[in-house]
């Protein structure tokens, strides 16, 4: 009995004594999830903000250079200096000229002539004109942000100054110049900035956290978000709770341990890690023409992946699976093997013959995989020329550091190509700031080719701006003749798709290789006729 009430004792004194640490430990962790949740708020608002003030102070940049525009007004030159600017910024929807009151010519993606906005909300000393969004502003379901200086003006789809969150209980608006100029959701119901003092705010009546930030370097900009508190407790009441709970903690984690092991022995995840593991991933090639002759003069490498019971993954599928499992790198090491294995021999012999293979950012993270590649290449005796190197536009970290390992494998003998270009977000400036060697451009604007679709205009921009860089280009996606022939009007050097042929396995492509790589070969007008 003596025992069992020492043990009570030592118990009770060993739970007040974890009550009270815990205790403590949770009001600190409190105070702490506070002071960060501000923080992250007033980073992504600064972040906001910057770049709602560089749209709108570029856009009006480019009002003033238009406005300086020496040539015929609406004659091809002038339009193609306005679509220029167009292409060039995602945000800008359309760009128009001005006479009086008549709008007499524009570019873009929507179509403004019968757009007049009543009274301006903001006429600046400068001579800028804004009407903020409003259903005046309306074209297309869009509401618009119009600037006008001068003769011309510029419609900005305000929906773009605000990133989506990925928080999907979380609001956010953007206020310039004391007016809203847009919100995610569009249709949010929000604080004004006034009503709301600098930071983070419990509103118990309304059951939400509201923040607000402001930034005052050229325009005064206001960022304001709200999220249910309930949201906010979801994200860090558990760290709370399982502290204060240490029994339960202690379940908790058994059972984590137990479901974690569970999910990573049968998840689809862990399957991808085991297939490459035990070099079960498959390469096949997708052959490259040359569009003036018709002859092959490589192939894009792309990652196969048929699981044991036969069923084919889709690349859509398991390469963003890769991705958010840190597992890219991996697959990139596995498919230079499968080349060097596949087609080593064929490399060797033939100087001029070039196979793409695919990067993702994990393999510009660091340096190892240029040590890798350079090592593989030696050991196999193929030329570093052999090996041409695909990067995304999103993998274009805008770095010294990405730019740097992009000099580097150059320096090393491979030449460097962005692939799927159009569809990210890369400029004319951005792409000069790095040293690249072709352009791939996207299927999406291939399809559109001899089309009413809008980006059938996008194309031949893209191209004039790989000319202007000094690029090779590639198109992706070939499936008909008549967007060969409308490619080598355009002076496209090289092309890919089912036109030519779908991916091969290494025996079929070798055998490709020799039927297309013949000095007879036809030209493409005849092959694809």
């Amino acid at each position: 009995m003596q025992r069992r009430k020492q043990l009570l004792f030592v118990f009770l004194l060993a739970s007040s004594g974890i009550v009270l640490l815990l205790g403590t430990t949770t009001w600190f962790l409190w105070k702490q999830t506070i002071l960060a949740e501000e923080t992250e708020a007033g980073e992504r608002a600064t972040f906001l903000g910057l770049r709602a003030e560089k749209i709108v102070v570029d856009a009006i940049d480019i009002l003033r250079v238009l406005d300086r525009f020496g040539g015929p007004a609406c004659a091809a030159a002038h339009l193609q200096a306005m679509n220029e600017a167009v292409i060039a910024q995602p945000h800008i929807k359309a760009m128009g000229y001005w006479r009086a009151d008549q709008r007499m010519c524009g570019v873009g993606f929507v179509q403004l002539m019968e757009l007049r906005p009543p009274r301006a909300d903001k006429i600046y000393q400068s001579g800028v004109i804004a009407w903020w969004p409003s259903e005046h502003t309306e074209m297309g379901g869009i509401q618009l942000f119009l600037l006008r200086y001068g003769e011309h003006d510029i419609a900005i789809d305000p929906r773009m100054l605000l990133a989506a969150d990925d928080t999907q209980d979380r609001q956010a608006g953007i206020w310039v110049e004391g007016l809203r100029m847009a919100a995610t959701p569009w249709e949010a119901e929000l604080p004004t900035p006034q009503s709301l003092p600098v930071g983070l705010t419990m509103d118990q009546e309304n059951n939400r956290i509201v923040s607000r930030f402001s930034l005052g370097t050229i325009l005064s900009i206001d960022i304001v978000s709200t999220e249910p508190i309930g949201a906010f407790w979801s994200r860090y009441w558990p760290t709370l709770a399982l502290i204060a709970c240490l029994g339960l903690l202690l379940a908790v984690i058994w059972m984590m341990i137990v479901m974690r092991y569970s999910r990573h022995r049968f998840s689809l995840t862990s399957e991808l890690r085991e297939a490459i593991a035990q070099g079960r991933l498959q390469a096949e090639y997708q052959p490259l023409i040359e569009l003036s002759s018709g002859r092959c003069i490589g192939a894009e490498a792309l990652a196969r992946w048929v699981r044991e019971d036969g069923e084919v993954i889709s690349p859509d599928v398991f390469v963003p699976l890769a991705e958010s499992a840190g597992l890219i790198s991996e697959i990139t090491s596995a498919i230079l093997a499968l080349v060097m294995r596949d087609l080593g021999t064929l490399l060797r012999e033939v100087p001029g013959l070039s196979i793409n293979l695919n990067l993702g950012p994990d393999d510009l993270a660091n340096d190892s995989f240029g040590i890798e590649l350079a090592n593989s290449l030696k050991m196999n005796g193929v030329a570093p020329g052999s090996i041409k190197l695909e990067i995304t536009e999103r993998s274009l970290i805008n770095s010294d550091q990405s730019r740097k390992r992009i000099r580097d494998l150059r320096g090393q003998g491979h030449q460097i190509a962005i692939d799927d270009f159009g569809t990210g977000y890369s400029s004319l400036s951005y792409l000069e700031s790095f040293e690249l060697d072709s352009l791939k451009i996207d299927k999406s604007f291939v399809d559109a080719i001899d089309t009413d679709a809008v980006t059938s205009t996008v194309i031949s921009h893209i191209i004039e701006m790989a000319k202007s860089l000094g690029l090779d280009t590639v198109a992706e996606g070939i499936e008909h003749s008549h967007q060969v022939s409308w490619l080598r009007a355009q002076g496209v050097d090289y092309g890919q798709g089912y036109l030519f042929s779908r991916p091969l396995s290494a025996a079929l492509f070798k055998q490709f290789f020799r039927d297309h790589n013949i000095s007879n070969v036809l030209p493409i007008s005849r092959q694809v006729s």
